[in-house]
Order: structure tokens, then C-alpha cells, then sequence
């Protein structure tokens, strides 16, 4: 028990010297030992690297779960898991749970029925996206997540108190130079020659037995120094080796990266692909009733890509495009009536021109700039075609002239 009260009282002392020592450094009033350029150097990268890595790492947690209130509960799950050692189980995806939504819809409005067959073809896919997220995820998380966490939890921490352990001993230095500079300003003064005629016997004595004291503080003062310098000269190894290890976990973090670029691309062709997939199977199995939507969709998904992101600045200085060149043009006029055609019940869109175009024959119809008209498709017609509408008048238009709206 005395032991630990004194070991208490020791450390009280020291903390209070430091504190006086730091606040009289930042109040001017005592010197401070700099840190060699290329250890502050290796300390700025580290803060740096430090700080950058926690806002990746916290970004991307939101990327890969943009609802951090509904996902409470599962990270507290997921904490447990984790203190436990044990392996956290995988959770149903959005999509998962949508296309399961949506088949057990299915089953309730009739499978056989034709909204609720496609329900049961979205739902697979749905299910299929939500398991490729759901891979995505697992990847990203233990290719990139976990090295940054790794780093932030273990090597930084690691960092912070060899740094904090750095900075105690450069202050011990600074109060053992300080202490040292104090005895020698008062052995001098004590070895200072008296004045023989105003000062008496007895204090020539005790002037040279102040003397002497000093003379062994001064003695004390330098070999605690020594120490000092010495502990902080080791300490200041040990936390540039560290240091220098940021450039390890750089170039740890830079292959992360690539993994995580590679799981991303992976993901995303994945759900490129089940998307594709997806189409074509509503498209031949919903041709025939919806041949408009499709078709319009399909036909102008790269008009966007075209005239339609100009600026409102730049139209005006751009030339509109070339005449569409048709060659079964004349064909098709021959077999395709306009006037018989009728605007499909879905699938009609509204397009704003971006250029004048005067028709070449009477089954195309004339367009002014900045005019909105009215355009649908029909099955077998031409992709680069499109039929429009303007009051009582119709007929084909390219649709390289066109900016669909809605």
C-alpha cells in the first residue's frame, strides 16, 4: 500500500512538471526541444494517411449500406459476431427481399395470369441482383474494409501512443535542461567573489557551502539530462521506425484498392448482365401486348448520347445532322401507311426538336426547332425512325432531330 502511494505521488509530480513545462512553452515562456525535419515530415504523412484513410473507410461503409439508422441493429449484431470470434451470418439483401416480395405477390394474384407470371421472371432476377450484391458486399468487406479498419484500430493506435510516449519525454528533456540551466545561473551566482568589507566571517562560510550545493545540483542536473536525452533519443527511434511504415500500408492499402475496384467492376457487369437477361425475356414474352414501350426504349436508348445534351448555349453555333440515310425507305413507304397508323395505348413519348427538317416525301412530317410534338413506334419500322404527331398532322421523323422528354 506505500508503495503504490508513493509510486502515486511520483507520478502526480511528474504529470504536474509536465503541465507547467507545456503551458510555459505555449505561453513563450520556456524553451522547447524541435523534432528533426525528417521525423515531423514522417509524423505530417502519418496524420495525413491517418485522416484519409478513417474518410474512405467511413464513405465507403455508407456506400455499402446507404442507411446507417436502419442498419443499427444488424451493426450491433455484427459487433458481437465480431467480439465473439465467431463467423456473421449473411442477411437478405433490398433485392432479395423485393423479388420475394414480388413472387409471393405473384402466387396471390395467379401465376398463370400475365402480371403474375412476370412478377415470378422480376422476382428471380431481383433475387439474382440481390445476391450478386450481397457477394459484392462480402468482398468489399473483407478485401478493403478490413485492412483500412485494421490499420485505423491497430497500427494507428499502435502510432498514437509511441507519439504520446515521444512527446512526454521530449517535455522530461525540456524540464531537465531547464532544471540544469536554473543550478548553473545560481552556482555562479553563489560563486560570485564577496565584498570583504561588508560581509561578515560567518558568511564566507555559508557562501561557500551554497557553493558547494549548487555545485552537486549542477552535477545532478547534467547526469539527469543525460538520461533524459537518452530516453528520448531511443524513443524517437522507435517511433520513426513506425513512422516509416506508412509507406508499407500505402502500398498495402493501393493493392486493397485494386481488389475493390475488381469486386465493383465485377459486381455492377453482373447486374449489367442479369438486367440484359431480363429484358429480352420480358420483351419476347411481352411482345405482342406491349410492342411500343419496348421498342421506344430500345431504339432511342443513345439519342440521349447525341444532340439532346447540348447546351441551350451551344445549339444555336451546332449544325443539325444529315438527312437519314434510309435505303429501304421507298420500301417501307410503299407498305406502311400512315394515315392508318393509331397511336398505341402505351409507349407515346413527348419530344422537343432540336433542329428545322423539311420532310422528303409526304409520308414524313416537317419539324421546326424547338417545337414539342408527340412520337411512338410501330413494330417493323426502323430504329433511326420514329412516328410523330403535331395537331392533326403525322408522319415519320428522324430521331437524330428529336430530344425525348418523357
Amino acid at each position: 500500500m506505500d508503495f503504490n502511494v508513493k509510486k502515486l505521488a511520483s507520478d502526480a509530480g511528474v504529470f504536474f512538471t509536465r503541465a507547467v513545462q507545456y503551458t510555459e512553452e505555449k505561453l513563450g515562456q520556456a524553451e522547447k526541444t524541435e523534432l528533426d525535419a525528417h521525423l515531423e515530415n514522417l509524423i505530417a504523412r502519418a496524420d495525413c494517411t491517418k485522416n484519409w484513410t478513417e474518410k474512405i473507410f467511413r464513405q465507403t461503409e455508407v456506400l455499402l449500406q446507404p442507411n446507417p439508422i436502419d442498419q443499427t441493429g444488424a451493426r450491433i449484431e455484427e459487433f458481437f459476431y465480431e467480439k465473439l470470434d465467431r463467423k456473421i451470418p449473411s442477411r437478405t439483401t433490398n433485392a432479395e427481399l423485393l423479388g420475394q416480395h414480388m413472387q409471393d405477390a405473384a402466387k396471390e394474384f395467379g401465376p398463370g395470369t400475365p402480371y403474375g407470371s412476370t412478377l415470378i421472371t422480376v422476382g428471380e432476377f431481383q433475387r439474382r441482383l440481390g445476391g450478386a450484391e450481397r457477394e459484392f458486399l462480402q468482398m468489399s468487406a473483407i478485401n478493403f474494409l478490413t485492412p483500412l479498419r485494421n490499420f485505423l484500430e491497430g497500427d494507428w493506435k499502435t502510432i498514437s501512443k509511441e507519439r504520446r510516449l515521444l512527446e512526454n519525454r521530449r517535455l522530461d528533456l525540456d524540464i531537465c535542461k531547464a532544471r540544469l540551466k536554473k543550478a548553473k545561473l545560481a552556482e555562479a551566482k553563489s560563486a560570485a567573489a564577496p565584498d570583504f568589507q561588508e560581509t561578515r566571517p560567518r558568511n564566507y562560510v555559508l557562501s561557500a557551502s551554497a557553493s558547494a550545493l549548487w555545485s552537486e545540483e549542477v552535477d545532478k542536473a547534467e547526469h539527469e539530462l543525460r538520461v533524459a536525452q537518452t530516453e528520448f533519443d531511443r524513443q524517437a527511434e522507435v517511433t520513426r521506425l513506425l513512422l516509416e511504415g506508412i509507406s508499407s500500408t500505402h502500398v498495402n492499402h493501393l493493392r486493397c484498392l485494386h481488389e475493390f475496384v475488381e469486386a465493383q467492376a465485377a459486381y455492377y457487369a453482373q447486374c449489367h448482365k442479369h438486367m440484359q437477361d431480363l429484358q429480352k425475356e420480358l420483351s419476347s414474352a411481352n411482345g405482342d401486348t406491349f410492342p411500343n414501350s419496348f421498342a421506344v426504349n430500345a431504339s432511342t436508348s443513345g439519342v440521349s448520347a447525341g444532340p439532346s445534351h447540348l447546351s441551350s448555349a451551344t445549339l444555336p453555333e451546332a449544325s443539325p445532322p444529315s438527312h437519314p440515310s434510309n435505303p429501304s425507305n421507298a420500301l417501307e413507304s410503299s407498305t406502311l401507311k400512315i394515315e392508318e397508323v393509331k397511336p398505341p395505348a402505351t409507349g407515346t413519348r413527348k419530344a422537343k426538336v432540336l433542329y428545322d427538317y423539311d420532310a422528303a416525301d409526304t409520308s414524313e412530317l416537317s419539324l421546326l426547332a424547338d417545337e414539342l410534338i408527340t412520337v411512338y413506334t410501330v413494330p417493323g419500322m426502323d430504329p433511326d425512325w420514329l412516328i410523330g404527331e403535331r395537331g392533326n398532322q403525322k408522319g415519320k421523323v428522324p430521331v437524330t432531330y428529336l430530344e425525348l422528354l418523357s
